[in-house]
């Protein structure tokens, strides 16, 4: 019986979300952080339309994001980040999630800003090596699938995460469910 008041209680207090949250919620953080994962139950919670940045971009581009990378280099595929960024800022009640590199480019940080909260997640080396070891998409980490040189590159982007978000939620030990209702919580004290 409980359980039904609970579910019920936590039906409310989304319907109150859903109300107040009018803005793009932009997810950041180091690849593997969550950020598809958490972006796909946000939009089914909150009832908010969905947009990945990387996706969007292989469908614009018409081909993987290692082949962009391959065919183009990092320079081009960041400017197709930006392009993108820009086009999303006449929408709102987006859940962006957006590419782990996005915030190397200050002009980003103040598109993302502009549209809504920017939300950083983040988790350990070690979490991210376990969840990102088996995907081939992930050209940054070509031939460099361990956590030291993870957590390497983590640190070289650290100041630029922090230094964008509005919000950080740690993901480590967390289920999805967990890590959502913290950041809607986190959300809906913000001013």
């Amino acid at each position: 019986m409980g359980n039904l008041k609970d579910e019920r209680k936590n039906s409310e207090w989304y319907a109150e979300a859903r109300q107040k949250i009018s803005y793009n919620i932009m997810l950041i953080g180091f690849m593997g952080a969550g950020k598809s994962t958490v972006s796909s139950l946000l939009r089914d919670l909150l009832q908010m339309e969905e947009v990945d940045t990387d996706r969007l971009i292989a469908k614009k581009e018409g081909m993987s994001i290692p082949q962009i990378f391959e065919k183009h280099g990092e320079e081009y595929f960041r400017q197709c980040e930006s392009d993108t960024l820009l086009e999303l800022q006449k929408q709102k009640r987006l859940i962006v999630s957006c590419g782990g590199g996005i915030v190397l480019r200050s002009e980003n940080v103040e598109h993302m800003k502009k549209q809504g909260k920017v939300v950083l997640l983040t988790a350990t080396p070690e979490t991210t090596l376990a969840r990102v070891k088996n995907s081939k998409e992930r050209p940054i980490l070509n031939n460099n699938m361990n956590t030291e040189f993870i957590a390497e590159l983590m640190e070289k982007r650290r100041e630029k995460y922090l230094a964008a978000a509005d919000i950080i939620v740690a993901t480590d030990d967390k289920s999805i469910v967990e890590i959502c209702e913290e950041l809607v919580s986190r959300l809906l004290e913000e001013k």
